[in-house]
């Protein structure tokens, strides 16, 4: 069986159904995992253990867990549902197990219907939160409330609050909500990048509806990336218990100070097997900051496309080891072209930090202030370049197409378009400078499914209106009433392919 990433976000589902999960459970903040068997050996490895769970794991809990929230979510086209989360089975079984519009699918998804058959969200779920501020400012995951018409937050000590989404970032699947309160308790901020593999960490979440759950495991690895989970990745490994439901929980040091979101499982199952991923607070502390501040995460941009170096690559470009990151395409009258950078050149060091390979690259660009001048030094032709180049802001391309009205049978309701690079045009097989946006997800039983408009396609007119961008599909799409048909022209696998949606 296929090893699959998920989405730790779920409803709350029945005890019979937990049962069976409840024969696999991961380590409690008891450390009951410990064998009371002991070696000749054992004695010294156990009894620190001991020593830390009577005292100082309890104090982590306690410290932590009033500030760690259990987030019920209504979706757009479900708010009749029961605000508990008790929709059909067939939705509760897709909370449990994701679905492709999130950062999850549709590559590896394995549900109910079975392997990689597209689905979309279809109703509500329920997920964890930390609080960050006393003033009622949320940390969770993008994909609890993606899609959400109502947000419900409840605290551990029964109070309930409605939530407004203050921002999110699909990038690294990260969202921040706001509750009106104040005098909230709050979880501190720590410093993930102090973290050491094998350190004692405990995750705090709602698993499975299941409030104030603490699980105690360790640090198993640093820096994971190329998960395919979110467009960037820099997590924390973790063996501590993360099951659906505790997606944006709170991942604790023993200080009791956040060091990370907990965000998903790699599982065969669905279910806990020993591997949880979270975002580090080095990546999730700015990303919060940028989003309570401007509503939206500011990133660094070059405007270039990157990959790692193979020994067979390294020899051709005359490197003698591997390290640095390819430039393989740079766009037109980006950060990087005006710099002076070009297709072939390897960036072996960035603002004065040696590059490893495409994805450290990758973290420090967006991380990087926009309009600050940064050193880039680069391997052409076998000779060491120096460049300065002036960063820019990554444009936020990804949107998804609502009606104002809220209407469930808008033609183009449960759509998502991003706008057409170069880039995603030669993936395409179009010509780089063809305009159009694409469709990234369709809603199932949407009138633009019905219609025939797939995940791929390239939306070139709408009503024989050209559309180049996210700003004109929204315009044009907007103009469309109830029960009129619309003219759809779309290129398909590079073929032109007229549709007819009708609502």
């Amino acid at each position: 069986m296929n090893h699959v990433v998920r989405r730790t976000v779920g409803p709350v589902i029945g005890m019979a159904a937990l049962s069976a999960v409840l024969l696999w459970g991961g380590r409690s903040l008891t450390p009951s995992h410990a064998s009371n068997t002991q070696t000749a050996e054992s004695p010294a490895v156990l009894a620190p253990l001991a020593a830390a769970s009577s005292q100082g794991f309890t104090e982590v809990a306690k410290a932590v867990t009033p500030a760690v929230v259990n987030i019920t979510t209504v979706a757009a086209d479900k708010v009749s549902e029961d605000r508990s989360g008790r929709g059909d089975m067939r939705d509760r079984m897709e909370e449990f197990f994701g679905g492709p519009n999130g950062p999850f699918g549709p590559k590896g998804f394995r549900g109910p219907q079975g392997p990689g058959e597209p689905r979309g969200h279809r109703g509500g779920g329920q997920g964890s939160g930390v609080i960050i501020s006393s003033d009622g400012y949320i940390l969770t995951n993008n994909h609890v409330i993606d899609g959400a018409k109502d947000v419900s937050v409840t605290l551990p000590d029964k109070r309930e609050f409605t939530g407004k989404i203050v921002g999110t970032d699909p990038k690294t699947d990260l969202a921040v909500v706001k509750i009106e309160g104040d005098r909230l308790p709050s979880v501190a901020w720590g410093d993930a990048s102090k973290l050491q593999v094998g350190e004692y960490v405990l995750a705090v979440g709602n698993p499975f509806g299941l409030n104030s759950t603490v699980t105690l495991g360790i640090v198993s690895a640093l820096g994971r990336g190329r998960m395919g989970i979110t467009q960037y990745e820099d997590f924390i490994q973790t063996d501590a218990a993360i099951n659906p439901g505790n997606s944006g929980g709170a991942l604790v040091n023993t200080k009791g100070e956040l060091v990370g979101i907990n965000t998903a499982i790699f599982s065969q199952t669905g279910g806990y097997q020993g591997v949880g991923f979270a975002v580090p607070t080095s990546m999730s502390r700015p990303i919060y900051e940028s989003l309570v501040k401007n509503g939206k995460v500011v990133r660094g941009f070059l405007g270039i496309g990157i990959q790692d170096l193979n020994q067979d690559l390294a020899k051709s470009f005359g490197m003698k080891q591997t390290k640095g990151a390819l430039v393989s395409d740079v766009r037109e009258d980006s950060p990087a072209e005006r710099g002076g950078l070009k297709q072939g050149d390897i960036i072996v060091s960035y603002q004065g930090s040696s590059v490893e390979d495409a994805v450290a690259l990758q973290r420090m660009v967006t991380r990087t202030a926009v309009g600050a001048h940064v050193p880039v030094k680069v391997m052409r032709d076998g000779h060491e370049k120096d460049f300065t180049i002036t960063i820019g802001e990554q444009p936020d391309t990804t949107k998804v197409a609502k009606v104002d009205s809220g209407e469930k049978d808008f033609a183009f309701a449960g759509v998502a378009v991003q706008d057409l690079d170069r880039e995603t045009a030669k993936e395409l097989g179009m010509n780089a400078k063809s305009a159009g946006v694409v469709v990234t997800n369709v809603d199932p039983d949407s009138g633009a499914e019905k219609a025939g408009l797939m995940a791929g396609d390239v939306i070139r007119e709408i009503n024989r209106q050209p559309v180049k961008s996210v700003k004109d599909f929204e315009k044009a799409s907007s103009s469309v009433k109830k029960g009129e048909n619309v003219l759809i022209l779309i290129t398909r696998r590079g073929s032109a392919l007229f549709l007819s949606a009708k609502v």
